[in-house]
């Protein structure tokens, strides 16, 4: 099999939105973005809108999932929306899938179902929003099964069935951070979401343990890697790095556990976070793509020759709403005029 790099234009490019509460803001204002950034990048040609479940967190008000994709796709009219991811070990499989069937019946064709098995929180509200089921993300490959049980059409003479979500096709995704969830993924021939956004030091060995180990399924024939990465846009490099320092101090908040609502942008970080805080950042920042249209566009384009993933998908902690709109705007038109490899 030949490794040649082709011209392609429809190489599909995504949005994971967090819900990022801004300083100075409320959820309520997040949402009200979050539906014009969606609105905005479906007439981009974005493919997807993926929300991701977070908890107890000051400054990420997307707790509520599966409202928030209802929310969404209802203001929208073609992109697809989904979970980016479900916290599956945090739920009962049978209620995920009459959440995502009731979703799916509302918006035929448009949801997807992107799962993870991380709480998506600290432990003690992990906690507390499982209870007795705190050892759960230990049924996280028995779960995804049952999910696919719920939805399938044989399940309709079980004594407990989903509606609706019964025969409906709802298409899940494996999402992850680690080698374990690449390994699941591959095992049940499923499309595979890595969050290369903040950690990126597993990336290139569980995708290709994935690619690998890849078991073709009646859900997917060949292995599907989608990479999620930070972008932050502007027509000049010196305004994207002062734009990037917002996302800079998300991530500081991260480390140190000092948790704040997303900060506007400052012209130099030095007097803002230690040398050891700067070095713990840096290496969350290994697939984060920063400057003018021109500098996004090579170091995307050597991104793409070394991992040859099959779909992009960008989240930017941008203070600004419009400035975000006009990331997004940028990384549309840098992206198709990149030579994307494949293998033929």
């Amino acid at each position: 099999m030949a490794d040649q790099t082709h011209k392609i234009t429809g190489i599909p490019y995504s949005v994971l939105d967090l819900a990022t509460v801004v300083a100075g803001k409320t959820p309520e204002d997040t949402f009200r973005n979050s539906l014009d950034l969606a609105r905005f990048v479906e007439k981009l040609g974005y493919t997807r809108y993926w929300l991701a479940e977070h908890h107890n967190m000051i400054s990420v008000a997307s707790s509520a999932t599966s409202i928030l994709i209802g929310y969404i796709a209802g203001g929208t009219t073609s992109i697809r929306v989904g979970s980016g991811g479900i916290m599956l070990p945090n739920h009962s499989p049978l209620v995920i899938a009459e959440q995502f069937g009731t979703l799916a019946s509302l918006y035929p064709g448009r949801i997807d179902l992107g799962l993870g098995r991380a709480p998506g929180t600290d432990q003690i509200t992990a906690m507390a929003i499982r209870g007795t089921r705190f050892n759960a993300a230990n049924d996280f490959p028995e779960d995804v099964q049952q999910l696919q049980t719920y939805f399938s059409d044989d399940n309709a003479d079980s004594q407990v069935r989903a509606v609706p979500g019964e025969g409906l096709d709802i298409p899940i995704w494996i999402l992850g951070s680690s080698t374990d969830s690449a390994r699941l993924a591959a095992a049940q021939g499923l499309p595979y979401a890595f969050a290369s956004h903040f950690a990126p030091a597993q990336f290139l060995t569980a995708i290709n343990i994935y690619r690998q180990n890849f078991k073709p399924s009646e859900h997917l024939k060949e292995p599907y890697v989608i990479s999620c990465v930070n972008v932050v846009a502007a027509d000049t490099d010196a305004e994207a790095n002062r734009l990037v320092t917002s996302l800079l101090q998300f991530f500081m908040g991260v480390i140190t556990g000092k948790r704040r609502l997303l900060q506007p942008p400052v012209d130099n970080m030095e007097s803002i976070w230690t040398a050891q805080e700067a070095e713990a950042v840096g290496q969350m920042l290994g697939c984060s793509f920063i400057g003018s249209p021109e500098t996004i566009q090579e170091d995307l384009q050597s991104f793409m020759d070394q991992t040859k993933v099959d779909e992009l998908m960008v989240t930017s902690h941008i203070f600004d709403h419009q400035a975000r709109l006009h990331s997004y705007e940028i990384f549309a038109e840098v992206i198709k005029k990149l030579n994307v490899p494949i293998l033929s």
